[in-house]
C-alpha cells in the first residue's frame, strides 16, 4: 500500500488512476459466445454452462420446487434480515417516484411528461466466491416499484446445478418473475437476444467479472440498454484527527475484500493519523478469511496526505469515487462541497457496508470515475419518460409564426407547411 505525502497537483493524475480494466482484449472471445447464443439459443447456453460453470443442465429455469426448497434452506435470522433490508430499499426508492406536471409554455400550448416503466428488464447476479443476494434486492425492488412487467434474473449455478438459496429467497420477496441458472457471457447473451427459455429484455442491470463487463458493452451497441459502465469496486475515506483509526481501517478493508482489483483510498490533511491507520489495517487484515484477496487489493490502494481541506475536496472531486466515507468533525460541510461521487457516507457511525446491504440506498454505483457523469441505480433507471404536447387553435396561432420562421431558415419547407396549412384552416 502506497503512502504519499504532500504531492504537488502535477502528480495528482497519477494518483487518481485505478487498477486497469481493459476488456477490449476479450472482445473476440466474448463475440464468439454472443453469436452462438444468438444463433443457437438454449443449446449454446447449456454447452457454455458445461464449459464455464462445469455443470450439465437439463433445464435452465429454476423450478417452483427449487424455490420452495430454498425457503427451507436458510435460517429465519437471514430471512428477517433480507426482509428488513428489502423494506428499507423499498421505502427509499418509492420516495423517488416521478410526478409530471402539465405546463402551458405559450397560451394554448401544453406540454408534459409521463413516466412509463421499462417493460422487460434483466438482472445479472454474479456467483463466484460470495452469493450476492443483496444485489438481487438492489435491482429487483426498484424494478418492481417502477412497474416493470417482466423481471428476469440470471445467475450461475454451482456444480450440482443449484442456485444459492439466499439468492432465490431474495428474488422471491423482491418480486422477480423468472430465474435462470446461467452465468457469464452466456447469461448476458440470453437476456440480450432471447432464447427458447429466456425472454429477450430491453435493459440489463448488474455487476460481473471482466467477461460480463465486455459482454454488456458489446450487446449495448445495438441490442439492449445497460445500467452503466462497470469496473472494479472502490472506496475513498476522508478523515481528520478526530476520526477513529479502527473505523477507517474497517472501511478500508471492507471494500478491499470485494476483489483483488478493488481499490481503497484514504485522503487526509491530518498526517498524524496515518501511522495509527496503517497499524489498524494490518491488525484487522490478519483476522480476515479473505486476507489473500484483500492484500492484492491493498497493493494498489493508497494513503494520500494533502496540505489542507480544500485540496482534499478538490482531489476527491477529481477522483469521483464510487463510495465516499467522510469521517471528520465537519463532515456535513465537506459533504456539501462534494460534486462527484456515487454514494456518500457521512459521520463516524455510517459504514459503507450499511449502503451495501440495508440502509435503503442502492449499492449499484458508477466506478472508475464515471460518477462525474453517471448516477447510481435508482427508480429512474427502470423508467423511461415520454413527452406529450397538445396545441389548440389558439396555440397554433400564437406559436405558428415562430415555427414557420425557424423552419424556413433551416430550409425545411415541409416543416413550415405543416404549420401553414393549419393556420389557413382557421
Amino acid at each position: 500500500m502506497e503512502i504519499i505525502k504532500y504531492p504537488s497537483k502535477r502528480d495528482w493524475p497519477a494518483l487518481l488512476t485505478r487498477p486497469a480494466l481493459d476488456v477490449t482484449a476479450l472482445f473476440d472471445t466474448v463475440r464468439t459466445v454472443l453469436d452462438e447464443v444468438k444463433e443457437q439459443g438454449d443449446a449454446a447456453v447449456k454447452r457454455y454452462e458445461e464449459k464455464f460453470d462445469k455443470v450439465v443442465l437439463a433445464d435452465l429455469q429454476v423450478s417452483e420446487v427449487e424455490m420452495r426448497d430454498a425457503d427451507k434452506l436458510i435460517s429465519e435470522e437471514l430471512k428477517q434480515a433480507i426482509c428488513q433490508a428489502k423494506d428499507n430499499i423499498e421505502k427509499f426508492h418509492a420516495s423517488q417516484s416521478f410526478m409530471g406536471q402539465k405546463i402551458e409554455t405559450t397560451s394554448g400550448v401544453t406540454c408534459w411528461q409521463k413516466a412509463v416503466a421499462i417493460e422487460k428488464v434483466g438482472l445479472y447476479i454474479p456467483g463466484g466466491t460470495a452469493p450476492l443476494f443483496s444485489t438481487v434486492l438492489m435491482l429487483a425492488v426498484p424494478a418492481r416499484i417502477a412497474g416493470c412487467r417482466e423481471i428476469v434474473l440470471c445467475t450461475p449455478p454451482d456444480k450440482e446445478g443449484k442456485v444459492h438459496p439466499a439468492i432465490l429467497f431474495a428474488a422471491k420477496v423482491a418480486g422477480v418473475n423468472k430465474i435462470f441458472k446461467i452465468g457469464g457471457i452466456q447469461a448476458i447473451a440470453s437476456m440480450a437476444y432471447g432464447t427458447q427459455s429466456v425472454p429477450k429484455v430491453y435493459k440489463i442491470f448488474g455487476p460481473g467479472n471482466q467477461y460480463v463487463t465486455a459482454a454488456k458493452q458489446l450487446v449495448s451497441l445495438k441490442e439492449v440498454a445497460i445500467d452503466m459502465p462497470a469496473g472494479p469496486s472502490e472506496v475513498e475515506v476522508i478523515a481528520d484527527e478526530t476520526a477513529n483509526p479502527d473505523f477507517i481501517a474497517a472501511d478500508f478493508l471492507s471494500q478491499a475484500e470485494h476483489g483483488a482489483d478493488s481499490q481503497a483510498m484514504l485522503v487526509t490533511a491530518s498526517e498524524g493519523i496515518v501511522e495509527d491507520v496503517v497499524r489498524a489495517i494490518q491488525e484487522q487484515l490478519d483476522l480476515l478469511p479473505r486476507k489473500e484477496i484483500t492484500e492484492k487489493a491493498l497493493s494498489h490502494s493508497r494513503i494520500i496526505v494533502l496540505n489542507n481541506e480544500q485540496e482534499v475536496i478538490d482531489f476527491t472531486n477529481q477522483y469521483a469515487p464510487e463510495h465516499l466515507i467522510i469521517q471528520t468533525k465537519n463532515y456535513r460541510d465537506i459533504a456539501d462541497k462534494i460534486e462527484n461521487a456515487g454514494s456518500v457516507f457521512m459521520g463516524a457511525y455510517t459504514p459503507e457496508s450499511a449502503g451495501d446491504y440495508a440502509s435503503g440506498t442502492n449499492h449499484t454505483l458508477p466506478t472508475n470515475g464515471y460518477a462525474k457523469a453517471y448516477s447510481g441505480v435508482n427508480l429512474d433507471s427502470f423508467i423511461k419518460k415520454i413527452t406529450f404536447q397538445e396545441i389548440t387553435s389558439e396555440g397554433i396561432r400564437n406559436l405558428g409564426g415562430t415555427i414557420q420562421i425557424m423552419a424556413a431558415n433551416e430550409h425545411l419547407d415541409a416543416h413550415r407547411h405543416a404549420v401553414t396549412i393549419r393556420l389557413k384552416s382557421l
